[in-house]
């Protein structure tokens, strides 16, 4: 082979070199909390700050909360704890109480210990789990990963690389690392998927297994359901305080109740909007706008 090709050839390889991703790394910063997994080129984004309310304003929901917490602080402190799965009504405070709690459990450790860690990961990006796993295997420091609004439909292969990542495989789930996911579903699949496995299936009850399996990868199961009037009246004076806001009380019910029945629904999500639309209101030199 003569020079002037050998010379070409390794200018090739060069470019590709420099071309091709470097390998993916990841570094749980110091002093960070908080994370946002990102597949492509595969490293974590710092949050600087976690957009979160702290627990104690967190109403209707001190079962689910002291649940939670234990297995939370637990885990923050190197001893076992689960998976969890938080399913329910929409608008209760499902991810509102995963970020809670993970700040709470941070203030509850012992000085000198690395905080937890809070990961959030995307539906979409569930295929890179295996990914983000092995790259965590590299750090001591304990992260609980978080997918919010966890579901699966037709044809949607992605919850059997997560059944293997939860609860399977011989490398498994690494100590250091817990799950934490919150769905609308308590199976994580819609309802007529399942049943049409029955109907369809040569053997239903394999089928119907392999679909609803996955939810049993998580140890802990806490549900949220729509919540009565005055726990929804609770969260909305509870708002209200920790906004200083002078409303009378009288007033401020029946304008909140006002604004769920035009919504159609009472949970936390609409005593939250309800809050900040009273607020703009009542800072605001604009006429006031019936809800």
């Amino acid at each position: 082979m003569d020079a002037p090709l050998v010379t070409l050839l390794g200018r090739i390889a060069d470019a590709l070199e420099r071309l091709s991703p470097p390998p993916a790394q990841i570094e749980l910063t110091r002093g960070t909390e908080a994370f946002v997994w990102t597949p492509m080129p595969g490293r974590l984004e710092p949050v600087p700050a976690v957009a979160r309310v702290p627990l104690a304003l967190l109403q209707g929901i001190d079962r689910q909360a002291r649940l939670l917490l234990e297995n939370t602080t637990r885990f923050a402190r190197g001893l076992p704890a689960n998976n969890a799965m938080l399913w329910g009504a929409r608008g209760t405070g499902k991810s509102s109480l995963v970020k809670a709690v993970h700040a709470a459990a941070n203030a509850d450790i012992p000085a000198g210990t690395q905080p937890l860690a809070l990961i959030e990961i995307g539906r979409d990006d569930l295929a890179t789990l295996p990914l983000l796993l092995d790259l965590l295997r590299r750090q001591d420091r304990r992260v609980l990963l978080f997918c919010d609004d966890l579901s699966f439909e037709r044809e949607d292969a992605d919850y059997k690389a997560l059944k293997s990542v939860l609860d399977g495989g011989l490398r498994g789930r690494p100590d250091t690392v817990l799950f934490y996911a919150t769905s609308n579903r308590r199976h994580l699949m819609p309802r007529d998927m399942i049943e049409n496995e029955q109907q369809a299936a040569i053997n239903q009850a394999e089928a119907v297994e392999e679909k609803i399996s996955l939810s049993d990868r998580f140890g802990l199961w806490i549900g949220f359901h729509a919540v009565d009037q005055p726990t929804f009246l609770a969260m909305v004076d509870a708002y209200a305080a920790d906004r200083g806001l002078d409303v009378p009380t009288e007033r401020l019910h029946a304008d909140a109740l006002a604004w769920s029945m035009a919504r159609g629904a009472r949970s936390g999500r609409v005593a939250w909007q309800f809050i900040e639309d009273l607020t703009a209101r009542l800072r605001s030199t604009l006429p006031p706008a019936r809800p």
